[in-house]
C-alpha cells in the first residue's frame, strides 16, 4: 500500500522550537556546564532531530546570552558573565515593573489568588530544597502579571533574557539567599491587592534586584 506523505512528520517549527527548549534547559540546569564545547551532530543524536533545527537553536541561543561562537572553530555554552548577567537583570527587572504598573489596574481576584499559590509553591520547593520547582513556582508567579498586561513586547524580552538570569538564580534558591523573596512576593500580591500601582511597582523592581549581590561572585571576562 502507498505510504501517506505525511506520516511521521513533525511540523519545522516546532522541532525548532523543541531543539531550542530542550537545548536553553540543559544550559540553565547545568546539565551543559558554562565553557563546554557543543557538537551539533551529538545535540542532533541526543534530539532525535537532524541537524538543521540544531543550528537553528545555537543561532537563538546566541543571540539570548547563552551560547558563544566562534565560526569555523567552535561553539560553547558562554560562561557566566558579570556584565552579561548585569545587562539582563536591569532589562528584566525593568520589564516585570512595567507589566505590573500595566497589568495592575486590571488585575482579577483570580488572578491575585494564582499569585498566592504559586507563591505558596515557591516557599513549599524552597523549604524542600527543590531548586527546579522554586524556579518554575517564580516563573509562574511573576508570569501572571506579564500574562495580564497583554504586552507581547514585554513578553519576547523577557524570553529572550530570563535564561540568563535563571542560570544564576540556581545558585540563590539553593542558599538560605532566595528565602526573603517569599515575603517580598507577600508584599507585592498585598500592595497589588490595594491597588497600589507604583508601590507594586517598585517591590517588584526590589525583588528583581536581590539578585544584584550574587553578581559579585562572578567573573568579569577580559575583553
Amino acid at each position: 500500500m502507498p505510504v501517506p506523505q505525511s506520516r511521521g512528520l513533525v511540523p519545522r517549527s516546532l522541532l525548532r522550537e523543541n531543539a531550542y527548549q530542550a537545548i536553553r534547559d540543559a544550559i540553565v540546569d547545568g546539565t551543559l556546564a558554562p565553557g563546554e564545547r557543543l557538537n551539533d551532530g551529538e545535540l542532533a543524536e541526543w534530539l532525535g532531530v537532524s541537524r538543521t533545527p540544531v543550528r537553528e537553536a545555537l543561532a537563538r541561543l546566541e543571540q539570548a546570552g547563552l551560547v558563544r561562537t566562534r565560526p569555523g572553530r567552535y561553539t560553547i555554552v558562554s560562561p557566566l558573565d558579570v556584565r552579561a548577567v548585569r545587562a539582563a537583570q536591569s532589562v528584566t527587572a525593568a520589564m516585570h515593573e512595567l507589566a505590573v504598573r500595566e497589568a495592575l489596574p486590571n488585575l482579577t481576584g483570580a488572578e491575585l489568588d494564582a499569585m498566592r499559590q504559586a507563591n505558596a509553591r515557591f516557599a513549599d520547593a524552597l523549604r524542600r530544597d527543590d531548586v527546579d520547582a522554586a524556579i518554575a513556582a517564580d516563573d509562574d508567579f511573576h508570569g501572571v502579571p506579564v500574562t495580564a498586561s497583554a504586552n507581547d513586547a514585554v513578553r519576547t524580552v523577557l524570553e529572550q533574557f530570563t535564561p540568563v538570569l535563571r542560570r544564576l538564580e540556581r545558585l540563590r534558591f539553593s542558599s538560605l539567599s532566595g528565602r526573603g523573596s517569599v515575603a517580598q512576593h507577600d508584599q507585592i500580591i498585598a500592595l497589588c491587592e490595594a491597588g497600589d500601582v507604583d508601590g507594586a511597582a517598585a517591590a517588584t523592581r526590589a525583588n528583581w534586584g536581590t539578585l544584584v549581590p550574587l553578581l559579585d561572585t562572578l567573573p568579569t571576562e577580559e575583553s
